[in-house]
């Protein structure tokens, strides 16, 4: 199936959006991640679902010894190619379910609001253990269950055509729904809050950290960024593998 990211009418809607254009500035959760990721100096680093590469030029910058960027979208692996000034960064365009590597490939394993793309969590997470030493490092960030459950991912609104509230429905129901983002159909894999961190603990994994970013105040003033504050959007959870 072609990937939604290589429709060409939706891939120039993302282009255009506040993350797409100012990179990590641009997105409203990076101030919470940014102190959440590992010290990536001499480190070898894997980003699943890349898009642009923004995170792989990060950890590039400073200091990885080497980084691999998996996406499965041929135009956004082009911008990232186009955005890559290290020798270092090697992109990848395979499936996130389907790539391989060796055992003990990666230090650290970073992955930004990809995982909801899937239809199953535990086979990658098993195999995201495999591929990281003893002690490696797991962040990544995904589409909050809260905001995941109804399916939609769109507000309920008033007769005024105002925001009333935010749908949650059908939580314990995990599987695929069909969001509507950039003006499309877009097919998205729901699961609780209870499946991504139980996956960790039972695949060898130490939690370390969970947190659900709010939009930043400086934020405040671009279209919607406000009502972000009525419903979480993701959490990012940092985990590490057990020695």
């Amino acid at each position: 199936m072609k990937n939604i990211y290589d429709n060409e009418e939706f891939f120039e809607n993302y282009s255009q959006m506040t993350r797409s254009q100012q990179g990590l500035a641009g997105a409203g959760e990076w101030p919470t991640l940014k102190p959440l990721l590992p010290d990536f100096k001499g480190k070898r680093v894997l980003d699943l679902g890349c898009g642009y590469g923004w995170h792989c030029l990060y950890a590039a910058e400073h200091g990885a010894a080497s980084v691999v960027g998996v996406d499965q979208s041929e135009k956004m692996l082009k911008v990232a190619e186009q955005k890559n000034t290290f020798p270092n960064i090697t992109y990848l365009q395979a499936s996130m379910e389907a790539v391989t590597f060796a055992p003990a490939s990666f230090d650290s394993v970073i992955s930004s609001l990809a995982f909801h793309y899937i239809p199953a969590f535990d086979p990658l997470v098993k195999r995201i253990a495999e591929w990281l030493v003893p002690d490696g490092q797991f962040i990544f960030s995904v589409e909050h269950p809260v905001f995941t459950a109804e399916g939609s991912q769109d507000w309920i609104y008033d007769e005024l055509g105002e925001i009333s509230h935010f749908p949650v429905d059908h939580y314990f129901y995990e599987g695929q729904r069909t969001a509507h983002f950039l003006d499309k159909p877009v097919t998205k894999y729901h699961r609780t809050l209870t499946s991504y961190l139980d996956t960790l603990l039972t695949n060898g994994f130490q939690i370390t950290r969970v947190v659900e970013p709010q939009p930043p105040k400086n934020m405040w003033d671009l279209p919607g960024m406000q009502d972000e504050m009525r419903r979480p959007m993701m959490p990012i959870i940092k985990a590490q593998k057990k020695s």
